[in-house]
């Protein structure tokens, strides 16, 4: 009888110091996660540097690192339409130390085009943080064709299908989409001709080479004002201050059409919850700069941010409205 209560006093014993143990390794966890940064900080930029996102990312890093005290440093990963960069980060490590730039390709366009074989699931593998930026297209043609509005270029376009042209950077790119969602509203077919390299293309669309050039705005601003380019009309919902006199698809006769790229911040699924806010609201402090609102608005873009909750919605609703995008153009991936 003795013997058996020892036993008994024994395993309790054992139990409470594994209840003790683990409320101590929890609670140093939960120390070590109050405490972040305690080191660099990596942002993972699936683009190339130079492009829209890079200088958009390097300026959020920067406030960052003033901020927490810590280095924060920008790595661009490209290939594979974004997938590569993104597939890193989805895979690094969740403890805060590893974020994403997300694109909009990798994140909520890409699933549907590669049907469904990406090596990570945006979803699932992916925790949202807060929207950085949204980032309209311009519709433009050279200065040197004579076509004026939108509704001149569809003319053409009824008139002549297939020969009118368009430069894509690549399948499930903004401009991709632009061209055959414009396609799909206003009964058209336009061919998309695809580059390696955004320069040429522009370089191409500025020469007349290819009839249309769909773009980013700050690619195309500075060619809007030199007067080299043309603009019809501007992908967003509204008018942009930085270009006022350029209509929205919408006031050009095109229907149901908006389009941006957008651009946010994500970490790896797993990372803590209590990182994922201390960023979210770092994100909404540095967007609440005039200097960094002011340089975004002069992008012809839209600074906004949010929580995870509302980031998360945001990126399931553009996921299914790029599906259907998708499957009724058939676009294909490479």
């Amino acid at each position: 009888m003795f013997k058996t209560k020892r036993k008994i006093l024994q395993l309790l014993g054992l139990s409470f110091s594994v209840v003790a143990l683990s409320i101590s390794l929890s609670g140093t966890s939960l120390a070590q996660t109050l405490r972040w940064p305690e080191k660099a900080v990596r942002i993972i930029v699936p683009a190339p540097p130079g492009s829209a996102p890079d200088a958009l990312v390097r300026m959020f890093a920067q406030k960052m690192s003033e901020n927490w005290g810590q280095p924060v440093t920008v790595e661009n990963v490209v290939g594979a339409s974004g997938n590569i960069g993104t597939d890193r980060a989805a895979k690094a490590s969740p403890d805060g130390y590893t974020l994403l730039f997300n694109t909009l390709g990798p994140v909520a366009v890409n699933y549907a085009l590669f049907s469904g074989k990406l090596p990570y699931d945006p979803i699932k593998d992916l925790a949202p943080i807060s929207l950085v930026a949204k980032m309209p297209n311009f519709f433009t043609v050279s200065s040197s064709l004579p076509i004026n509005t939108m509704q001149e270029l569809i003319a053409l376009a009824k008139k002549e299908p297939g020969k009118v042209r368009y430069g894509t950077a690549g399948p499930g790119t903004t401009q991709h989409l632009s061209g055959e969602l414009l396609n799909l509203r206003a009964g058209v077919k336009m061919t998309s001709v695809p580059y390696k390299s955004s320069a040429q293309m522009t370089t191409d669309g500025i020469g007349g080479q290819i009839e249309v050039l769909v773009h980013n705005a700050p690619v195309l601003l500075p060619h809007m004002k030199a007067g080299t380019l043309r603009p019809l009309a501007i992908t967003s919902s509204e008018r942009s201050p930085s270009a006022p006199d350029v209509p929205t698809m919408a006031e050009a006769g095109i229907a149901d059409f908006e389009i941006t790229a957008w651009f946010g911040f994500m970490a790896p699924a797993g990372t803590p919850t209590p990182i994922i806010d201390k960023v979210s609201k770092e994100v909404a402090r540095i967007i609440a700069m005039p200097e960094v609102r002011d340089r975004i608005l002069a992008q012809a873009s839209v600074p906004i941010s949010n929580t995870p909750e509302e980031y998360a919605a945001f990126i399931q609703a553009e996921t299914k409205k790029w599906a259907e995008v998708i499957k009724q153009a058939n676009i294909q991936a490479d």
